[in-house]
């Protein structure tokens, strides 16, 4: 089980300090969608040169022209690339092909899929490298959760790996480990906390445990 720090917030030079206090206990740093929206694909090989031991996810929720994407952000020194699950199979397998050749991987989030069983069937089907349930910061407010739908893909899934991201804090954290997903992903339950080390130190803690 990995864990994943998603940098939403923040400029460059902010999230590289972010990923100085934290880096010996996390495994993937995250550009997220806010961050690539505001610096561009500049951050994620900012972040890559910073840290080169650890996987740097660009979060791209890509919804068309996959493989050029893919490309755009392998040449930026991403390791995972992620494309949304609510696209269509054209998408998920131009993006797929190119992944495989640019030896990086996909991560399908399934933020506002519908039938999550059926489509993470189908994404298995297509060789993604992950599938991620996922509930957004404005369902988040509303005090909805992913902790039922990883249930759902773990049981269905056969190849890919899973991964669940959204609103994950440390409390709610041992309930998550229960489900045993690949990979764990947290933002604000790190990086809102006043002792980012001391909370990144604890889950990974938590996470080599289960």
């Amino acid at each position: 089980m990995k864990l994943q720090l998603a940098l939403d917030l923040v400029n460059i030079p902010e999230g590289i300090e972010v990923v100085k206090e934290v880096q010996e206990y996390i495994d993937i740093v995250e550009i997220g969608t806010p961050v690539i929206i505001n610096e561009g694909l500049r951050a994620v090989k900012e972040m890559k040169e910073a840290f080169p031991s650890l996987e740097v996810l660009a979060d791209l929720k890509i919804m068309d022209a996959g493989g050029y994407e893919i490309m755009k952000a392998s040449e930026a020194g991403a390791d995972i690339i992620t494309v949304l699950g609510a696209t269509d199979d054209a998408t998920i397998i131009g993006a797929v092909e190119e992944a495989k050749k640019q030896g990086k991987s996909i991560l399908v989030d399934m933020i506002n899929v519908k039938d999550i069983e059926q489509r993470a069937k189908e994404l298995d089907a297509l060789g993604v490298d992950y599938i991620c349930v996922h509930t957004g910061y404005d369902l988040q407010a509303a005090g909805k959760n992913s902790f039922e739908e990883l249930a759902i893909i773990k049981r269905v899934v056969k190849n890919a790996k899973t991964a669940i991201a959204g609103g994950i804090k440390l409390s709610t954290l041992p309930e998550v480990i229960k489900e045993q997903p690949d990979l764990v992903i947290v933002g604000g339950g790190i990086t809102g906390q006043s002792d980012k080390q001391a909370a990144a130190a604890e889950m990974k803690k938590l996470i080599s445990q289960g």
